[in-house]
């Protein structure tokens, strides 16, 4: 078998990718403090068609090197927004008629396998700091907390990959 090239890819240019209808999915980055790992998260809300990416807190923001470095440009093309307080874009989105989906693991998360995003809906999929996790005030504005499910010996899974997961989740619960 042949690797495709860029062009058997048929990718759209920003402003055409940019015009298209998203995935009624936002994510809210709570105080993550890894460039690369805001990057990774830009690149795979791309690729998914997620709706915006909301930053929060010491989260950094576009333009930035770093970011490029993993976003390979999924910067310019996913909206995104910059709130000093998680709180106040949790209250945005809810206003925005968004469930808000915190991944944590807390006492009554619901397992991710488990979770069937309902079509129509509208979703804010809520990401924590690297060790910290979602901060506790974030937590208790949750709708629901979700959790996946994990077996090995450490007890969370990087960031981007947490969160790249509970993407995927949803977007193939909803195309």
């Amino acid at each position: 078998m042949d690797k495709k090239t860029i062009w058997d890819l048929n990718r759209d240019a920003v402003a055409d990718y940019r015009a298209k209808e998203k995935l009624p999915i936002a994510v809210v980055l709570d105080n993550i403090r890894s460039l690369n790992n805001i990057g990774s998260i830009f690149r795979t809300s791309d690729a998914f068609m997620v709706e915006r990416i909301a930053l929060c807190g010491i989260t950094a923001t576009p333009p930035s090197a770093e970011i490029h470095k993993t976003a390979l440009g999924a910067e310019d093309s996913v909206d995104w927004r910059y709130y000093a307080d998680t709180l106040d874009a949790l209250s945005a989105l809810r206003a925005d008629g968004y469930t808000i989906c915190v991944l944590e693991q807390v006492k009554g998360s619901v397992d991710l396998r488990e979770f069937c995003p309902e079509p129509g809906k509208k979703y804010a999929i809520v990401a924590g700091h690297e060790v910290e996790g979602v901060s506790q005030p974030v937590v208790d504005n949750a709708d629901i907390c979700i959790e996946i499910p994990q077996y090995g010996t450490k007890h969370s899974l990087n960031v981007s990959v947490s969160t790249g997961l509970a993407i995927w989740h949803f977007f193939a619960a909803m195309i």
